[in-house]
């Protein structure tokens, strides 16, 4: 085994005293030990880890409906809601379809593969840390650095959107009351462990998944004419003002090219947290059962809430509207715009209340896999120790904390003086988000590579993805197209915008920097392929399945009808 290979898979910083209860020197001394452990692993000499170290504090207690409905309901958010939208206005009606067309593939890839490698290994960190197994230990780091700040600044997008969409009834209370109300709910939800955040999640998941699937059905009945109105639009507005927008005046096919390419990254920015099912593996039950079945409802989230949400919006709104992209509210909802121009009234007071609560949801779902990202960083020495500190209930407290404490950025949107700057920190989050699925990609090339080499064959694996290799390479090819050409634009004549260009370029400079520097601090090496650690931790995950499986046969869940199994 390489030293790198095994400095990724270093034991528990931290655990609790034997009265369940904090202790800081004991936590303190266990964590000291694990940082002198990944430094002797660093040095050539290989450690082992318990099986009480597997999971480094965290505790195991999601079940099938949480991941079921996590994987349902964590990339429903303002993005589906408001942001299609925009995307409408830039791509067309056609546009938009293909493009989304396009990044539901890539989402559903991206689930491929990185169910492949964690029901496998759901280690703490997930993808994160698995890229340090499969490529480079420097890899990892970057990666679970670009992911915490990303997923950190969203806390506070989410947090000032829900200060915005309450502006859509009054303006009366200072948007800066709704920001801490939110930010106490958000700190609240995730100090209490797991348990809590999932039965959190589960609920607003629920409703999420209820307003979409109901506004899809209802842009139905209003495209054949149901509404009060009785106007039937069917498929004029890809007829006028047509298919595609020739984007920022550009004429001829190229417009149009770009015009879908706009909508492609648009996609693919309303799309990142796809796989933040992943990062829940390590405190799941039964891991190598449960994974698999939340990836079922990957397919239908694309399907259903992606695809038919896209196709459906290019039918009942015009893409030259001047609403769109107007507000940060319901107002500018293709979905609100349509129910409107239907002669339908109330209900788009209780879409802006369901998207004010997809808002709240992916506040505490970010801060969530925000803070288990800084967890697993402390956990392999790319972070300061303290931040592997858990409760007794499994709530890493003090990664919470300082992720929480992020979220104050939402305050700088109050004033429009410091709107600018918060504005340009979100802009940011966006290209680190899919940064994160390229990684994924390559990880699991290297992955598959690996398992050649050491003469092990993925039908062997737990869960094998249907799409393989050709799905990761898909994945490497379209995020790497939308990452280099986002920010074109500004290299057009006479449109040079400098917050622009940072904005789509600085997390791939971030992210490289990142690379460097522990590249060249640890010393470490690429990973070969013969030498890919694919067993550390396999005979104990093994183990606890055997046991969840035993204990799910004593309680006689298998024979229960489905829909008994999904919520046991």
């Amino acid at each position: 085994m390489s030293k790198s290979l095994s400095y990724e898979l270093g034991p528990v910083p931290v655990s609790n005293d034997s009265t369940g209860k904090i202790s800081g020197d004991s936590q303190t001394d266990k964590a000291d030990a694990n940082y002198d452990n990944v430094q002797a692993v660093e040095d050539g000499q290989v450690t082992n880890t318990s099986s009480g170290d597997l999971h480094e504090g965290l505790h195991q207690k999601l079940k099938a409906r949480h991941l079921v409905f996590i994987s349902l309901g964590s990339v429903i958010g303002t993005g589906i809601f408001l942001g299609i939208g925009n995307s409408l206005k830039h791509a067309g009606p056609v546009g938009l379809v293909l493009a989304y067309t396009v990044m539901c593939s890539v989402v559903i890839c991206v689930m491929e593969c990185v169910g492949e490698m964690v029901t496998y290994l759901p280690v703490v960190g997930a993808h994160i840390r698995l890229s340090g197994r499969f490529i480079d230990p420097a890899i990892s780091a970057a990666m679970a650095w670009n992911y915490w700040y990303c997923w950190a600044i969203i806390v506070a997008a989410e947090v000032s959107a829900v200060a915005v969409l309450v502006t859509y009834w009054t303006e009366a209370v200072p948007s800066a009351v709704w920001i801490t109300i939110s930010l106490v709910i958000i700190l609240a939800a995730n100090l209490c462990g797991p348990r809590v955040y999932a039965e959190i999640e589960f609920y607003m998941a629920t409703i999420k998944v209820t307003t979409i699937i109901g506004l899809i059905i209802l842009s139905i009945i209003i495209d054949a004419g149901g509404g009060p109105n009785g106007k039937k639009t069917g498929f004029q507005y890809w007829r006028n003002p047509g298919p595609f927008v020739q984007y920022q005046g550009v004429s001829g096919s190229t417009g149009r090219f770009l015009a879908f390419f706009s909508g492609l990254t648009g996609a693919a920015f309303a799309s990142i947290g796809a796989e933040m099912l992943a990062i829940a593996a390590a405190e799941t039950t039964n891991p190598r059962r449960l994974i698999p079945t939340a990836l079922k409802a990957t397919w239908i989230r694309i399907v259903l809430f992606y695809f038919c949400g896209a196709f459906v919006v290019s039918l009942i709104v015009a893409s030259n509207d001047p609403r769109l992209g107007s507000a940060s509210t319901a107002a500018a909802s293709p979905y609100v715009i349509a129910i409107t121009e239907a002669g339908i009234k109330v209900l788009p007071s209780i879409i802006n209340a369901a998207i004010l609560t997809s808002a709240l949801s992916a506040g505490i779902g970010d801060c969530y896999t925000a803070c288990r990202a800084l967890h697993s960083m402390a956990g392999n020495g790319t972070a300061p120790k303290i931040f592997g500190r858990t409760t007794r209930w499994g709530s890493p407290y003090v990664a919470v904390i300082t992720t929480w404490a992020l979220g104050l950025l939402a305050y700088l949107g109050v004033k429009s003086s410091s709107s600018n700057v918060f504005n340009f920190l979100v802009n940011l989050t966006a290209l680190s988000g899919i940064i994160t699925w390229l990684c994924i990609g390559v990880s699991f090339v290297r992955f598959r590579k690996g398992l050649r080499a050491q003469n092990m064959s993925p039908k062997d694996l737990p869960y094998t993805s249907h799409l393989g290799v050709a799905g990761a390479w898909w994945i490497i090819g379209v995020i790497l197209a939308v990452l280099l050409f986002s920010g074109w634009p500004v290299f057009r004549k006479g449109n040079w915008d400098t917050a622009t260009f940072f904005g789509n370029y600085l997390p791939i400079g971030l992210f490289t920097l990142i690379f460097l520097f522990f590249k060249f601090w640890r010393k470490t090496k690429f990973v070969r392929a013969s030498e890919m650690d694919l067993v550390s931790g396999v005979e104990e995950f093994e183990r606890q399945h055997r046991q969840a499986e035993d204990e799910r046969q004593a309680a006689g869940i298998g024979s229960r009808p489905w829909y008994q199994r999904i919520i046991a």
